[in-house]
């Protein structure tokens, strides 16, 4: 491959390094400047043959898996609050042929591919610094090209491990709570938040095995318009919630911890606090301009926000708070000038510095914190501060739930990958509800649905699958994830943890066993599967509420059976 580097500073001396290690080439980028300046944007450019290459692969590109052309090129844009910088091209055998990715996850970075016309290559770049930080005299960052023939997900799993080990993230420690199935009030309550209705709910849904209740927007507000143009004073909602610290300790004795949103940027223009910070919002405003984006790159907002989730975590008893919207923070318009006022320039250095003493703040308090963010904060450099990732919202669309959850694992090492918070419509059969619960199985279940007033049939499937869940949550989220087929949104998912393994066909209906233990999920609309390799093994069938259709034993290699839509084949 040749390399050529563009723009950057006028005076700026930018070198290139390469070092290769078998079939991953890491190429060192020097940046030296004897005058401390801004970076300007600068970009390496390099081919790579398109031979055997029929898909891409993004973190943060859901729903784009094909090729793009070199005028338009398929980018990945990535920085501290916002995805990782990893590309990868894939074989349709679902090998790897390249997997991109940069060792500094903070910094403002865009990876492009595109295909030439004229010679059927990949036109590739990477772009340094594309908005403005702090003035420097040197940056280096080191770019891993991988084209080994592995799995595509292996590539990335090393390259996740490449992040942790070399690269100096490491992920914040994850309580056990943080892998418990918790109930969301969202979706199932929205704003119209009420005390008492919230105890039922909590009842309820701790007897279906949900260990956490998260409260979300709404219980700082008595209006129920949405929108955050009550948000930044924090003060709780008297006539919907009473006092928070009682309301926490009922639920405490309920069996439940507790957890509470907070949209991190956001202050309303209604709020006390609008005035007080109104020269220290970035030029971004929010809900139609009812609200305005906080600058971290000022002491007192810091300071500000790490002392509202610390007293609140102290004085309301909370067990972890849910971070809300730090990706929107961005730099733009007039963030752009300079301002005596901040002690940092560096939007991304701001952000560090406020997620380290948010982070250090609250574990001081308790050192089992339950720190929630969600796609698009979902990095390497944010996973210091969080224990739990969530896939950004998606209501009722089993397939995003699905693809986002499968991205979060291969990209998230051990930190806890939470499903969006699930719901559907409870006219619908328990088979199709029950399909919300299997597109997450890999993920740690969060449910936003008036459990106290399911129907029947539905309260029975929940209560089967979150038991399930729970019964085989060690081969589910320690297992080694696999998942066949990335441009179809994943055919067939599987998990397998020693002798164990559980495995979800969402398009494809031939399953191959090849642990002790199987459990087959049958994700599909349809209800027949061929089964391989499980001659003279024992098999039971149930359904989606977990009641016994039959039992039996395959008496070849290759059997066709019939497993009800959401229903499981259990073989031993």
């Amino acid at each position: 491959m040749n390399f050529k580097i563009i723009g950057g500073n006028k005076n700026a001396q930018i070198t290139l390094n390469e070092k290769k290690d078998g079939d991953i080439l890491y190429l060192t980028v020097s940046l030296h400047m004897d005058d401390a300046q801004i970076p300007e944007p600068f970009t390496l450019a390099f081919n790579f043959s398109a031979k055997d290459v029929y898909s891409t692969w993004s973190p943060s590109l859901s729903d784009i898996h094909g090729l793009y052309f070199e005028w338009a090129k398929l980018q990945t844009k990535s920085r501290l609050a916002s995805w990782m910088p990893l590309q990868q091209l894939i074989s349709p055998s679902n090998k790897n042929k390249l997997c991109i990715a940069v060792s500094d996850v903070d910094t403002p970075i865009r990876i492009g591919t595109g295909i030439r016309e004229e010679d059927a290559t990949f036109a590739c770049e990477i772009e340094f610094f594309t908005v403005p930080t702090s003035p420097v005299n040197d940056y280096t960052a080191v770019v891993r090209l991988d084209m080994r023939n592995v799995p595509y997900y292996d590539s990335i799993y090393d390259t996740s491990g490449w992040w942790e080990k070399d690269c100096g993230y490491t992920p914040a420690y994850v309580p056990e709570a943080a892998r418990q199935p918790m109930d969301s009030l969202w979706y199932s309550f929205h704003q119209q938040l009420d005390r008492e209705e919230i105890l039922k709910e909590c009842k309820a849904s701790k007897a279906l095995g949900m260990e956490t209740v998260i409260i979300d927007d709404g219980w700082q507000t008595d209006d129920n318009n949405r929108g955050y143009a009550y948000c930044g004073d924090w003060e709780v909602a008297p006539k919907k919630m009473g006092d928070m610290a009682s309301l926490v300790d009922e639920i405490h004795n309920i069996g439940m911890k507790v957890m509470l949103w907070y949209s991190v940027p956001f202050v309303g223009i209604h709020s006390q606090k609008y005035e007080e910070f109104k020269t220290m919002f970035l030029d971004k405003e929010e809900d139609g301009g009812n609200a305005f984006t906080l600058d971290p790159r000022y002491k007192k907002v810091r300071d500000y926000l790490t002392g509202v989730y610390t007293d609140a975590v102290k004085n309301r008893k909370l067990d972890g708070l849910k971070l809300d919207f730090i990706d929107s923070f961005w730099l733009d318009g007039k963030s752009l000038e300079y301002d005596a006022r901040r002690d940092y320039q560096s939007l991304e250095d701001a952000l560090h510095a406020l997620m380290s003493q948010v982070k250090a703040s609250l574990t001081a308090i308790n050192p089992e914190i339950l720190i929630e963010f969600r796609q698009s904060y979902v990095g390497p450099s944010i996973r210091k501060y969080g224990n739990m990732l969530r896939v950004g919202d998606c209501p009722c669309d089993i397939l995003k739930n699905r693809v986002n959850v499968v991205k979060l694992r291969f990209t998230s090492g051990k930190t806890a990958v939470h499903s969006d918070m699930i719901m559907w419509n409870t006219d619908d059969t328990p088979e199709n509800a029950a399909l919300q619960f299997v597109s997450i199985l890999y993920g740690v279940p969060q449910i936003s649905m008036r459990t106290d007033k399911l129907p029947e049939a539905h309260y029975k499937m929940l209560k089967y699958y979150i038991s399930f869940w729970k019964e085989w949550r060690d081969v589910l989220l320690d297992g080694k994830l696999t998942a066949e087929n990335p441009e179809s949104e994943y055919s067939i998912v599987s998990s397998v943890l020693g002798d164990k393994s559980v495995i979800t066909a969402y398009t494809k209906n031939v399953v191959e066993v090849k642990t002790k233990n199987t459990v087959v999920v049958n994700g599909t609309a349809g209800e027949s599967f061929i089964i391989k390799n499980a001659k003279n093994k024992q098999y039971k069938i149930v359904n989606c509420m977990g009641e016994e259709i039959r039992t039996g034993s395959f008496d070849a290699d290759l059997c066709e059976i019939n497993i009800p839509t959401a229903g499981m084949l259990f073989i031993k």
